[in-house]
């Protein structure tokens, strides 16, 4: 068995075939994804320009891009571990390549790394997968592989042969011992402490060695025709070395490592194709007569909502969860998906339902598990985050219901992730900001608001980025604080807003009728500027539409910067980016929340609108508001015209003045009725549509009309759903939800 014979042309023959393959099979995979580029990443402690430029050499061979982590040489397992988790992140990075001295690759670091991107075989999972012979979805150690190329391209059968690893450990080890087993060797392992290393050496047919400080084995201790492989060289891989204690493996290591980024690539892109869910429907037992909606929720074990992602194709980054039962998905996943084709969209809509509701939940969470649970088709439901406000007055959750219901229906129910709270948050934030800023602008000079605006830090003063915003939209071009003319810092300072025409209202998640006109600013600290307004509840927010509208952060930043929350006494427009910035309350909100159902499909539920008021129903932006408005009436609800009442009609005058009124129209007015009559059942005719009032969602994009007595504030009736929820203090449970 003599391996040292032609070793280094051997070598070059191997490294030469690897690289070939991997640069034809990466041509291959780019031949439908041509914006591929692959890149890998190397992590190491120090400088070495050198292993860079190697790895460079061999990557352009094949087509790869290689980026370099140098940390410090005194780095902790926690820089590095904060790097590994950085670069899992990454959607550039196809491999992570840890060249760290032994002592830094502890169990925690080498399991930090993704085993998709753990080319060098070092996780617990990729060496248990290999040990475990799943060659598909693990990666063996490029070292080991080296070996076994090497040996593979040598004539002497292995079957029955002894080998011995002397220095090996770790991953390493567990690797070549499970492959060298596999091809029919007999394997030992020893340190070169052992007391019998040289017994064992002259025992074997073939000796591994991992040098440390040790200057190789004395040429006595090998019998003849004894094959010798040197894994140190592994870590000089720009050069094809044969030292005196056997060949070396470096080259052949660093072309394997770039042949499994390739494949990794390979496996994404395979990962990215459609292919039905592994979607394991746990079974239901239906009861008869049916028990309570509750009941039948706590009858039923949840599935960990990690585990029902894993089934459904998310990835774990792509998840935040929030508990056990419940997570929000990342946006990133629609980057992810972008190339796959559209699915189809199904709405399932009600028309004049009744104050309990139509079903439409019930109906949509049904379809969904027939085509998932019993067709096996991908599909997932998105319903709307349920409104406390109904929840505790007349009409209860929105989970749906029997065994077409989410679960568990009190946690969806209840706050879910708090996303509502965010939203009333926001909006009330807003709201403050205007009332703040009217009192501030009666009771101070341009001199004293500026000075406080702009206030002198360490005898230095600046503008912030929102302050600079708001000087571009005065045409102010300056940026020193001091260079403002007397003109300029009273625009600046002074946003003029007419208590009278503030159209931003407060909001709370409850239904409350008490505060459907309110009086703010009675206190003596108000100093007399009071004023008249009125709470909307928080789903009937501006806020909430943009949310449900927006298609990421910056679309969502410049919707929300455009809200506008009032006009000044001159008649301009004031807008949210002339008061606050709220965007960053709603970075949170900016994600889909992934729930449960009973038969454990995907359920997506996404941003809440108040349904009497939201953007549907819209018609040609081309006709003026007025005639929008007619069209909906006549041809839609088949009323014979419409009336406007002389506060309707001010503010059509007023949007048309500000440009707005080519924006859509959706209608706000009773979901019991096509009229604006609730008790008018069918197909009324004959009916004059009465238009009381007119209100803006510039940053959403549309105008919303309040037909008849239209309220974005509903009331509690007499007998609240309240009345039959309580909790139980033994068992912790909610009970009397429905």
């Amino acid at each position: 068995m003599c391996l040292m014979v032609k070793c280094a042309l051997c070598v070059h023959l191997i490294y030469s075939d690897i690289v070939q393959r991997s640069r034809e099979e990466l041509k291959a995979i780019r031949e439908t994804n041509p914006g591929l580029k692959p890149t890998l990443a190397i992590i190491q402690a120090g400088e070495d320009d050198g292993l860079l430029e190697v790895n460079k050499k061999m990557a352009g061979k094949i087509g790869l891009n290689v980026m370099q982590i140098c940390l410090p040489r005194q780095c902790t397992e926690e820089e590095v571990i904060e790097e590994i988790l950085r670069l899992n992140e990454d959607s550039r990075v196809y491999g992570i390549f840890l060249n760290l001295p032994q002592s830094f690759l502890s169990k925690s670091v080498r399991n930090a790394v993704k085993p998709q991107k753990d080319v060098d075989g070092v996780s617990d999972l990729n060496v248990g997968r290999v040990v475990l012979g799943d060659q598909r979805d693990s990666f063996a150690s490029p070292i080991a592989g080296a070996v076994l190329e090497m040996l593979a391209r040598h004539d002497a059968p292995l079957i029955g042969k002894m080998a011995v690893l002397v220095g090996v450990e770790g991953p390493l080890k567990a690797t070549l011992q499970f492959l060298l087993q596999n091809n029919g060797m007999m394997v030992q392992t020893c340190q070169w402490s052992s007391k019998h290393l040289q017994k064992q050496i002259m025992d074997s047919d073939l000796v591994i060695l991992l040098e440390t400080d040790h200057k190789g084995l004395p040429p006595t201790w090998l019998r003849p025709g004894v094959a010798v492989i040197n894994l140190s060289s592994a870590l000089m891989e720009g050069t094809f070395i044969q030292t005196e204690s056997g060949a070396g493996v470096g080259p052949l290591s660093g072309a394997l490592r770039m042949q499994h980024v390739v494949r990794s690539s390979r496996r994404w892109i395979q990962e990215q194709q459609y292919q039905p869910w592994r979607l394991r429907p746990l079974k239901l037992q239906p009861l008869s007569p049916v028990p309570s909606d509750i009941e039948i929720s706590r009858a039923q074990t949840p599935k960990p909502i990690s585990q029902l992602a894993q089934e459904v194709g998310l990835l774990p980054e792509e998840l935040e969860a929030y508990g056990n039962t419940k997570a929000k998905v990342h946006l990133s996943l629609l980057n992810r998906l972008q190339h796959q084709p559209n699915g189809k969209y199904v709405l399932v809509a009600g028309i004049t339902p009744t104050p309990l509701g139509e079903g439409k939940s019930t109906v949509t969470i049904g379809l969904v598990q027939a085509l998932s649970a019993h067709l096996k088709l991908n599909s997932f439901a998105c319903l709307r985050q349920p409104s406390q406000g109904p929840t505790f007055g007349v009409k209860g959750g929105a989970a749906g219901g029997g065994y077409a219901q989410v679960i568990p229906m009190e946690e969806f129910n209840l706050h879910l992730t708090g996303d509502i709270h965010a939203i009333t948050a926001a909006n009330n934030l807003v709201a403050a900001a205007i009332d703040a800023r009217i009192l501030h602008e009666a009771t101070q000079s341009d001199k004293a608001l500026y000075s406080r605006l702009v206030p002198s830090v360490n005898g230095v003063r600046c503008f912030s980025p929102i302050q600079m915003a708001r000087l571009q939209h005065l045409g102010i071009n300056k940026s020193d604080p001091s260079d403002l003319t007397p003109e300029e810092v009273r625009a600046f300072v002074r946003l003029d807003l007419d208590p009278e025409k503030v159209t931003w209202q407060r909001v709370i998640d409850t239904n409350d009728r008490f505060l459907r006109k309110i009086t703010v600013g009675q206190a003596n600290t108000e100093k007399g500027h009071a004023r008249q307004t009125q709470f909307d509840i928080a789903v009937a927010s501006e806020i909430m539409a943009i949310l449900a509208l927006t298609d990421g952060l910056a679309d969502m930043r410049a919707r929300l910067g455009r809200m506008v929350v009032g006009s000044s006494r001159n008649g301009q427009p004031i807008t949210a980016d002339d008061l606050v910035c709220v965007c960053v309350r709603e970075r949170e909100r900016e994600r889909e929340r992934e729930v449960k159902p009973l038969r454990f499909y995907s359920h997506v539920d996404h941003n809440t609108v108040f349904s009497s008021s939201v953007h549907s129903n819209c018609c040609s932006i081309s006709d003026s508001i007025v005639e929008k408005i007619r069209t909906i009436a006549q041809k839609v609800y088949g009323a014979d015209d419409i009336e406007l009442s002389p506060e309707a009609q001010a503010k059509i005058d007023y949007y048309n003045q500000q440009g707005f009124g080519a924006l859509p129209i959706c209608m706000a007015k009773t979901h019991l009725s096509l009229s604006h009559m609730p008790e008018k059942k069918g197909v009324p005719t004959g009916f004059i549509l009465p238009i009381r009032d007119i209100r803006a969602s510039i940053g959403a994009g549309f105008i919303y009309p309040l037909v008849g007595t239209m309220s974005t504030m509903p009331g509690l009736p007499t007998r609240p759903c309240f009345y039959d929820i309580d909790l139980d203090p033994v068992t912790e449970e909610i009970k009397g939800l429905f």
